[in-house]
């Protein structure tokens, strides 16, 4: 047997891959598949169409519940975690190397790299791009650091602030990193709901909040970092083939977006493992 399960843990599935150990009290269904080197702690209930991905660590008492009639496959990719106590209904799929803290209540998808906590899940961060890492935190925007992320930049956007009110203003071809065909606005999104998660692969962007504030996640497929966005006078720029995820809108929120090319749907990633296949970066561990 390439894995290990104690004596006082129960593994009826065929399908566990090498390197993983079931602690005690543990359960994995005989439908459930595990890949490698995969943790699961104490008193863990994996079930039947539930699939985790190499790497994965599922903390103490969590439960991954089994399939129900229509429900599609439970999901975690590679380098995963799921905190002690969480409950992960089934259908669900969490991305790769997202983190699941302890006690979460997980009901629907959760993006790649994202931090999620609370009942029902909610996005709080970003794996290497939140303020719990060092070095990487959360840089407000106002003070217009400079991007660690290649073919990202923030910009300045001309400002005039005077008794009768403020404007913010910009000739297309002059003030701006290109001339855009096309724009958007977002709004009336709820706190817990994520905007973006996509790439493009010809299309530039330029982000600007107009009113309110959102956060904004860019990654490169090797850096990643957040942004947030609250002055109408600051723009973000994603070059094509850079990552974009927005959150945490606040309720007042509108996001303009200025693109550099017409819609088209084939211009779009929506897959972030495609994402990194694109790049040319192996997905990470």
């Amino acid at each position: 047997m390439s894995f290990t399960v104690h004596p006082a843990g129960l593994c009826e599935s065929a399908h566990v891959g090498a390197g993983t150990r079931v602690a005690a009290f543990a359960h994995v269904h005989a439908g459930a598949v595990v890949g490698d080197r995969v943790t699961l702690g104490s008193g863990v209930r994996v079930g039947d169409g539930v699939r985790l991905a190499d790497d994965v660590s599922v903390g103490a008492n969590a439960v991954l519940a089994g399939e129900e009639p229509g429900a599609a496959e439970t999901v975690v990719g590679p380098g995963a975690s799921v905190g002690a106590g969480s409950t992960v209904v089934p259908g669900v799929r969490i991305g790769r190397r997202a983190r699941v803290a302890p006690g979460t209540v997980v009901t629907r998808d959760v993006p790649p790299n994202a931090v999620v906590e609370g009942n029902p899940a909610r996005i709080v961060g970003y794996v290497d791009a939140g303020p719990d890492v060092a070095d990487a935190g959360e840089v407000r925007i106002g003070a217009l650091p400079a991007s660690r992320v290649p073919g990202v930049n923030v910009l300045r956007i001309t400002r005039a602030d005077d008794l009768r009110g403020s404007l913010v203003a910009a000739d297309f071809d002059q003030d701006l990193p290109f001339v855009p065909r096309r724009f958007f606005t977002v709004f009336g999104v709820p706190s817990s709901d994520v905007r973006g998660a996509h790439a493009h692969r010809r299309c530039h962007q330029l982000l600007v909040c107009v009113q309110g504030s959102i956060n904004a996640v860019v990654d490169n497929g090797v850096q990643r970092q957040e942004f947030v966005l609250d002055r109408p006078d600051v723009g973000l720029h994603m070059e094509p083939m850079t990552w974009g995820t927005q959150y945490r809108y606040s309720a007042d929120a509108v996001l303009l977006v200025l693109a550099s090319d017409p819609y088209d749907p084939d211009d779009y990633i929506r897959d972030h493992d495609e994402f990194l296949a694109e790049v040319g970066q192996p997905a990470p561990a």
